[in-house]
């Protein structure tokens, strides 16, 4: 067996992390948020990275911890609208964007990992996100060429794993942590649980460990919510 476990992040990014590439991260709002790799990342001092995820995390903490260090140079996400240290860089011309949206996003992600070049889509007809980009008629409707997203390197977060690689993510944490698994040249996975051989069930396996080159057993866990709203008693 290919030996992927590393004893921590560190180690598992040792000679991977340059200037000026491309990092895909999994998790959905907060949920699911590789925490552990990005710290190391931050600690690394590599910059001018373009990031591809759903989200920007929130002011100092998942993404945003790279945002306020200004290592992230470009950002290709569909939400952003919790970040005000994002909102700051973006609207002082400090940081590019590229918006996509949510479903889009997904499926770019999901074609550069499947290793299809570009497909074409409805969404985004007529409007700003079609700018630029080639527009052709399918039995009469009009669909917007997207392209497929890949990775110099992908960092993921997953409930369970085993030394193989196997992945289980847990409720919402399943949301773009599977896509962005496949689509890195490299995949380092941080899991909450590492099991041993074959404890994991092979049907409820969302990862196959093809995917994933190295492991580590993540030391953050901090389970946050964007906005807590809580319904008013009725008296």
């Amino acid at each position: 067996m290919v030996q992927k476990f590393h004893p921590d992040a560190n180690s598992a990014l040792t000679g991977l992390l340059f200037d000026g590439m491309t990092i895909a991260a999994g998790g959905f709002g907060l949920c699911g948020i590789p925490e552990t790799l990005i710290a190391a990342i931050r600690d690394s001092g590599v910059k001018g990275i373009t990031a591809i995820s759903n989200n920007a995390g929130v002011d100092e903490f998942g993404l945003g911890v790279l945002l306020k260090t200004r290592q992230i140079a470009k950002m290709i996400a569909s939400y952003v609208g919790e970040n005000k240290e994002f909102e700051r860089q973006y609207l002082a011309g400090e940081l590019q964007i590229e918006f996509n949206p949510q479903g889009t996003l997904a499926e770019r992600i999901r074609a550069g990992g499947a290793g299809i070049a570009a497909f074409y889509t409805k969404t985004g007809v007529g409007t700003q996100i079609a700018l630029g980009k080639e527009v052709r008629e399918f039995n009469g409707d009009s669909y917007v060429m997207e392209t497929g997203l890949v990775a110099d390197l992908a960092i993921v977060k997953a409930w369970k794993g085993d030394p193989y690689g196997n992945l289980v993510y847990r409720k919402s944490a399943r949301n773009f942590n599977p896509m962005v698994a496949t689509c890195g040249r490299v995949t380092i996975a941080e899991v909450e649980q590492l099991v041993g051989p074959g404890e994991l069930e092979p049907d409820h396996i969302h990862t196959p460990s093809v995917f994933v080159q190295r492991l580590i057993i993540a030391v953050q866990n901090e389970k946050r919510i964007e906005q807590r709203i809580v319904r008013k008693e009725v008296a």
